[in-house]
């Protein structure tokens, strides 16, 4: 299981931190298909987008840079993290479709547990221009990104895109790196096989199909249900072959919770593969 110890840390909540974090500068000349570099103290961020398709649909990604022993977090951050956010301006004539999250991993140390990356990361962007002119895109993000303190870092990214045909190969090359970081579908080899939750809706239970080539331990599971629940402890895994069973703590759920009809979504992490889907309870 990928369990990574990181130092505690206590969450920067000072109104003049606050305003430091969210007043960042920028670096450079915005290039046309890159932002600026927003900076803080705890690393870096820019947008980094391709012209738009013949249907509209534009390829871009949030390029985060955090300085070396500092994190930022995945879509569901753990005990206390913030999960990346971002905004496109009405003004912009573009809609914000889905936004990627490459494979974390998962931090733990005493009490704190954080679902995270430790290294650059760029979390692709799916969007829709709403007419046929020119392109420019007007972006505001925010993440946390965090050591011993953690800092909410936003920033306003802006880019405007030139002609479809154009090349761009270092941006091509950015979001082509950050689209093969992501988790892979469920396939025949590597998928949930079942699932069920237990009556008092304490434990679910998983049975996974996994990988040749895995990790002989058992693989990492992050099981992620209503907003801002991320439900991660293990009890009584046992691995046979290519088969996994265990069951997951569920922690308490948000009061009067329906589960009925609900899809929670799970990744496994096996060695250096990982599969994410979604669970249905009907």
């Amino acid at each position: 299981m990928m369990i990574i110890s990181l130092a505690p840390r206590r969450l920067f909540t000072a109104a003049i931190s606050l305003a430091a974090a969210f007043a960042p500068f920028c670096s450079g000349r915005a290039q046309a298909e890159m932002s600026a570099w927003a900076e803080t103290e705890g690393g870096r961020m820019r947008l980094v987008a391709l012209a738009p398709d013949a249907g509209g649909k534009i390829r871009a990604g949030l390029q985060i840079e955090p300085k070396p022993g500092w994190i930022t977090y995945w879509r569901e951050p753990g005990n206390s993290g913030i999960p990346p956010q971002v905004t496109i301006a009405p003004k912009s004539g573009v809609a914000l479709d889905a936004i990627g999250y490459p494979i974390p991993k998962h931090f733990l140390k005493g009490g704190i547990e954080d679902i995270a990356y430790d290294a650059p990361v760029t979390l692709p962007l799916s969007l829709t221009a709403a007419g046929d002119g020119p392109v420019a895109i007007d972006a505001t993000a925010f993440i946390g990104i965090c050591r011993d303190i953690c800092i909410p870092f936003q920033a306003n990214l802006a880019v405007k895109l030139g002609p479809a045909k154009q090349s761009h190969p270092e941006e091509e090359a950015i979001l082509a790196a950050a689209d093969a970081a992501l988790p892979k579908p469920p396939s025949a080899d590597f998928k949930v096989a079942a699932h069920a939750m237990s009556s008092d809706r304490k434990t679910l239970s998983l049975t996974l199909n996994l990988p040749g080539g895995g990790s002989a331990s058992a693989p990492d599971i992050i099981v992620t249900g209503p907003s801002g629940y991320a439900f991660t402890k293990q009890v009584g895994g046992k691995r046979d072959g290519a088969a996994f069973k265990t069951d997951i703590a569920i922690g308490r759920l948000p009061k009067d919770y329906d589960l009925s009809g609900k899809r929670w979504r799970v990744l496994v992490i096996d060695g250096d593969k990982a599969m994410e889907t979604t669970l249905a309870f009907d």
